[in-house]
């Protein structure tokens, strides 16, 4: 059977969805368990997340540069303790930003700056949805970006997803004929839950049963912390 690699989405897999993206909590037992099982599976571990290198960089401490890590969608790559690349930040997205960080301001919205987007969260006004939606959409087919819908919220962002960062990562030697599996909660991530597939492995959608790509399913984080415990027992 061939080994496997682990492709972990960080909000909404590794750690739960709060009301702002800044007010996440990491459970230190969480990196602990994450820390134990990479020593099992040596460079076979990797974050692929909306957020960027910078923001998971800082959530996650020195741990992040243990592993893999594909940011922002995949526009970000970083092989676990090597140079991170990314792709370059087009000035379209200053101005689009701008506007974005306009709107949040004047309806009380939480903005936010990442490297290679935008994004607006309106998960405490859920009544705004339509209307700033509207403004992304306007937005990114006036600055050539890409939309992309969350859990409450939308971003303009550069182009990538997470199913080409999923391949690129397997490229890696560490990762090359390896079974991947890869977790995530949201839309963005079932672009990795085929790459996975391609790969000869599967998807494990974290959430409630829905139209999915991925093969297998738990139904939260807790759960997902319980797996990579278990995890540790079979591969120690």
């Amino acid at each position: 059977m061939a080994r496997q690699s682990l492709f972990f989405d960080f909000d909404g897999t590794l750690v739960d969805i709060a009301p702002t993206p800044d007010s996440i909590i990491v459970p230190p037992a969480l990196l602990q368990a994450l820390r134990t099982l990479s020593i099992h599976m040596p460079g076979r571990i990797a974050i692929v997340s909306g957020r960027s290198l910078a923001q998971l960089d800082m959530f996650l401490g020195p741990f992040a540069n243990e592993i893999a890590m594909a940011g922002s969608h995949g526009a970000e790559l970083r092989a676990a303790g090597g140079e991170a690349w990314a792709v370059e930040r087009p000035s379209g997205l200053d101005r689009a930003g701008t506007a974005l960080d306009r709107f949040a301001r004047e309806h009380g919205l939480y903005f936010e700056h990442k490297t290679l987007g935008a994004a607006v969260h309106y998960r405490l006004k859920p009544e705004l949805e339509a209307e700033a939606t509207a403004l992304a959409e306007m937005l990114a087919s006036q600055y050539g970006l890409r939309l992309q819908r969350g859990k409450m919220m939308v971003e303009l962002r550069v182009d990538g997803d997470k199913g080409r960062a999923v391949a690129a990562l397997l490229a890696l030697p560490q990762m090359a004929g390896t079974r991947p599996l890869v977790f995530g909660d949201d839309l963005t991530d079932e672009d990795g839950f085929i790459a996975a597939e391609d790969a000869g492995g599967a998807g494990v959608l974290v959430d409630q049963p829905r139209k999915t790509r991925a093969l297998y399913r738990l139904p939260d984080v807790a759960a997902v912390h319980a797996w990579v415990r278990a995890a540790i027992e079979v591969t120690a």
